[in-house]
């Protein structure tokens, strides 16, 4: 067969329907074979990061690995913000990159670029195919290693070269990775220990990240809270890893996280961390987290256990495993002392309950006739009720959609939580809609992210996607311009910019653009737009002065929170 040929088969046994990417010179060959070959999709991008933020969008919203395909020098280094943005995330993705021939690497032929040598340091591995008998081997590890253990991106490079070659089609039924074998199960010494620990304690907290629900060990988690009627906090990351609209729900926590979470996590005396990064727009000063705390941490990734903040009790392994684990335990623990917990705990969520009342997340009605932002989101999530598939950009909108879409299911909203790359929202709700085409899936964005990939759109006109744009439009890079008003004393350099006619740019790429400036207006522009089949961009003028509250100013102690009523230095 042809290495060309080869590589289709390699997907297709990996279970592979759709690839996201754009053809060049040296994966010419690739393409053609493309063309004949049936159970693939492919889906023709406009730019090499929008591919890569689509196969990402597709891989959170499905928990399948996204694969990208594009061609060699500028294709490659056009992905590499997505396949950082993906590592960062832990988001399982294989991107096949194109290179030169072989014997040309090295030699500064034309679109040649150092591919390995540029993504190793953000993929959990890559690849230089310099045989074509190695295709099928190489491609069956790739995709085993960006799903094991810590999910993550892996690169394989292909020379046009290699692609043309002919070779028998041989495919490894197993895969043999010397050193590279993710631990499933916990130690059962730290698992009871940890669960000592817990039920010892007179406040503790659960405190879930992204890794939960990368290790679909959502029903683990809300069954082992609810058994004790833990407080759960969640980061950015973990949003859905738990319900909103559960029981033991208090929030999500970090720079602009409830108040009352952060103050939870500032005073609990046992914390107990589901799969987070202990990211430091969680921790803020690392010298003042959680100082209380007994610190428990489950993570498949060895690494990330006592890297930014001690922990006292480690277990490595699969989230979902470990957590059966601990419940398997529990079930032999004496009721009474499960009782005991429950009583002892119950001032602890007087106390939490106290600190929400204290100081609520809200927001001040608007009285100049402009649309607030929080009002606008709020707005979308009772319309929608919850239950779209929400893609973020990154900037305000992001973090007042985390304030007020309270998200109820696991891979409900996609986000780029690590790098925080703006231009992620629109792709990433592209390659969420191939992934889940029953469901309504919202990008809300942002004027100054939606820019960075707007060429995406027609991508959704062409496939005839009915994606929803909501953009929350303050003319600025709001984020920036919050930090010059809190800390630069107004000066707004370089964060404040003309725009284009939303409406007339939808309109343009074939969707529809619609518009809102009024805060009465507001729901009748949310359900015009969720009327119309195709993709729509919905406009919405807002408040440019809105902030974003509580903040944690940058390396501040995270239950040092700037209130809206607080004065600002």
């Amino acid at each position: 067969m042809k290495g060309a040929d080869i590589f289709l088969e390699c997907l297709k046994r990996e279970g592979v329907d759709i690839l996201f990417g754009l053809p060049g010179g040296v994966t010419l060959d690739i393409y053609d074979s493309l063309y004949d070959c049936e159970g693939l999709r492919h889906i023709l991008t406009r730019h090499e990061q929008g591919a890569v933020h689509m196969a990402e969008g597709y891989a959170k919203a499905s928990g399948k690995v996204g694969v990208a395909l594009v061609t060699s020098g500028p294709g490659a280094t056009n992905a590499v913000t997505g396949i950082a943005d993906a590592y960062m995330d832990s988001v399982p993705l294989v991107c096949f990159t194109g290179q030169v021939n072989t014997y040309m690497i090295g030699n500064d032929a034309f679109q040649e670029a150092d591919t390995l040598g540029i993504t190793r340091s953000c993929t959990k591995h890559n690849y230089l195919i310099k045989n074509v008998k190695d295709f099928p081997r190489i491609v069956r590890e790739a995709f085993y290693i960006a799903r094991t253990g810590r999910p993550g991106p892996v690169v394989v490079d292909i020379p046009k070269d290699v692609s043309r070659a002919d070779a028998e089609f041989v495919w490894p039924e197993t895969v043999g990775l010397r050193g590279y074998k993710p631990t499933i199960e916990g130690h059962i010494g730290q698992v009871r220990q940890a669960l000592k620990a817990i039920l010892g304690s007179s406040r503790p907290l659960l405190y879930v990240g992204g890794g939960a629900i990368s290790a679909d060990a959502s029903d683990a988690v809300i069954r082992f809270a609810e058994k004790l009627n833990i407080p759960v906090t969640v980061t950015l990351m973990g949003l859905g890893a738990y319900p909103a609209s559960g029981p033991c729900y208090v929030g999500p926590l970090g720079m602009h996280g409830y108040y009352n979470c952060n103050m939870a996590i500032s005073d609990c005396d046992c914390l107990f961390a589901i799969g987070p990064r202990f990211d430091d727009r969680v921790t803020g000063k690392t010298d003042e987290f959680s100082l209380k705390s007994v610190k428990i941490h489950i993570d498949v990734d060895p690494t990330s256990i006592s890297k930014n903040v001690p922990t006292q009790i480690p277990i490595v392994g699969q989230i979902g495993r470990v957590i059966e684990q601990m419940y398997e335990e529990l079930a032999k623990t004496d009721p009474k002392v499960i009782e005991a917990f429950k009583k002892r705990i119950k001032p602890w969520w007087n106390q939490i309950a106290q600190w929400e009342k204290q100081n609520p997340l809200c927001f001040k009605a608007s009285t100049n006739g402009k649309v607030k932002p929080q009002f606008a989101i709020q707005k979308l999530w009772e319309v929608t009720k919850g239950d779209a598939v929400v893609a973020t950009d990154v900037g305000q909108h992001q973090m007042w959609a985390m304030q007020y879409y309270r998200v109820n299911h696991p891979r409900h909203f996609l986000t780029s939580g690590g790098l925080g790359t703006m231009g992620f929202g629109l792709p990433a709700a592209i390659g969420a809609q191939f992934a889940k085409p029953d469901k309504l899936v919202v990008c809300i964005s942002g004027d100054g992210s939606l820019q960075m990939n707007i060429q995406e759109l027609v991508v959704a006109v062409e496939h005839k996607l009915p994606i929803k744009v909501m953009l929350i439009n303050n003319g600025a890079h709001g984020m920036v311009t919050q930090w010059q008003r809190f800390f630069y004393k107004r000066r707004y350099s370089a964060s404040q910019f003309m725009q284009p006619d939303w409406v007339k740019l939808a309109d343009a790429y074939g969707a529809r653009g619609l518009r809102v400036e009024k805060p009465e207006d507001m729901e009748a522009g949310i359900r015009e737009m969720l009327k119309v089949s195709g993709p729509v961009l919905l406009d919405v003028k807002v408040d440019p002065e809105e902030d974003v509250f509580p903040m944690v100013p940058a390396g501040g102690a995270v239950n040092k929170m700037i209130l809206p009523e607080s004065p600002l230095s």
